[in-house]
């Protein structure tokens, strides 16, 4: 069973899963975010993804996963050098610094904790640029206005929207507004409201987005979130 619980890291999610039946899993759906993951000793890192990822296998997992932005500044990497890849820890911080730190989660009491603590101690403060880019993006403003109000051109956005989110501000708009309507979606929304109060132009609108960015129709997927427990948000169980 899935849970999640919010963070003493700003912004972040500690979620943990455990031993599923066969076939009780969604494909993780992209959503800006990328996490750290521990499960069975193991240290890995979720990048940001832009295409629905396979569910892991049925074993244990814990999971740290960052607000939209934040990752980067604490692996050390660009967020696009991560794009739609799952690594383990030791390729971006070394194989012994990444076999200490696996040790120390395995002993501990509670592992989710104790990987909430290895971001705690690591983590950079948020960068308030980047905070205001994803509230606004989310509030559904468009790109050039939002970039506006944060003070930079166009082509400076889309850099520091690479190393940060992993793709440009208008990848992470169309993540983020299909993100809105499947949450609304999945509480029993009718498709073409959800799709009006996400900022799509219409359900149809909508329905092509979920097919290319979740490789999914909204029939399925109400259908899939009716069927199976709940599971992570964004990128989380995937190694």
């Amino acid at each position: 069973m899935y849970a999640e619980r919010a963070s003493r890291l700003d912004g972040a999610v500690v979620w943990t899963v455990g031993r599923r039946p066969a076939g009780d899993a969604r494909p993780v759906l992209p959503d800006g975010c990328m996490d750290l993951l521990w499960t069975e000793g193991r240290l890995l890192v979720a990048g940001p993804d832009t295409r629905p990822h396979p569910p892991a296998d049925g074993g244990a997992w814990a999971g740290v996963r960052f607000a939209p932005g934040d990752a980067p500044g604490l692996l050390g990497v660009p967020a696009h050098e991560l794009r739609d890849l799952r690594v383990e820890l030791a390729d971006l911080w070394g194989a012994a610094e990444a076999r200490r730190l696996g040790e120390r989660i395995a002993v501990a009491p509670d592992p989710a904790a104790a990987l909430e603590e290895l971001a705690l101690t690591r983590a950079p403060a948020p960068d308030p640029v980047l905070r205001a880019v994803v509230a606004a993006l989310r509030a559904g403003r468009p790109v050039a206005e939002t970039a506006d109000a944060v003070g930079l051109g166009a082509r400076q956005l889309h850099r520091r929207s690479l190393t940060a989110f992993g793709y440009g501000p208008k990848t992470l708009a169309r993540i983020l507004r299909m993100r809105r309507a499947l949450a609304l979606v999945a509480a029993g929304v009718p498709f073409a409201d959800a799709a009006g109060a996400a900022g799509c132009a219409d359900q149809a609108h909508l329905a092509r987005e979920v097919r290319e960015l979740a490789g999914t129709t909204l029939s399925a997927y109400v259908a899939s979130a009716k069927r199976l427990t709940p599971q992570p948000s964004g990128s989380s169980t995937t190694a």
